[in-house]
């Protein structure tokens, strides 16, 4: 499944932005430009993910049958949630087990905005020019055009308030 992400989220996602850098379109020396990179990125990648999903479980897996079909009859077993560990918790443990490192979950550039309002104004503002399942499909299909407009664009909306 990792592969289907890669190809279908993050290979789209980092060449689109690759391209900006290479143009010299994007500075990314800037906070502002790091946290507006990795706040617009995480949306765009949490939809593609799910997207994804959705589709790897509407697929046959040969010899099993399609996943979502096999979940109506319902889990087999389920495990209580306090028997699984916490995502720190269980990074530790694979990173221990398995003797590599994991990137940890954090935040590229500090939240620039001075007050909710500037940050209000801004999400709406670029609301108001972009839509982000179009984004998305349009990154997807190696149209990168809106993706790094909507970079630019958020850029230049987080400016107008810091």
């Amino acid at each position: 499944m990792w592969s289907e992400v890669n190809t279908r989220v993050n290979y789209p996602l980092k060449t689109a932005l690759v391209e900006l850098v290479d143009q010299d379109e994007l500075n990314m020396e800037y906070n502002t430009s790091k946290y507006c990179v990795s706040n617009l990125t995480c949306q765009m990648a949490r939809i593609g993910i799910t997207k994804v999903t959705e589709a790897w479980n509407a697929h046959r897996i040969p010899g099993k049958g399609i996943p979502n079909e096999l979940a109506k009859e319902g889990c087999p077993a389920k495990l209580p949630e306090d028997l699984l560990p916490g995502g720190s918790v269980a990074a530790d443990l694979y990173q221990q087990e398995m003797g590599s490192a994991l990137k940890r979950e954090s935040i590229f550039g500090c939240d620039p905005f001075p007050s909710e309002e500037a940050q209000q104004w801004t999400e709406t503002e670029f609301g108001s020019h972009f839509d982000m399942l179009s984004l998305y499909e349009n990154v997807v299909h190696h149209n990168y055009g809106p993706f790094k407009d909507a970079v630019r664009s958020l850029i230049d909306f987080t400016r107008r308030c810091v």
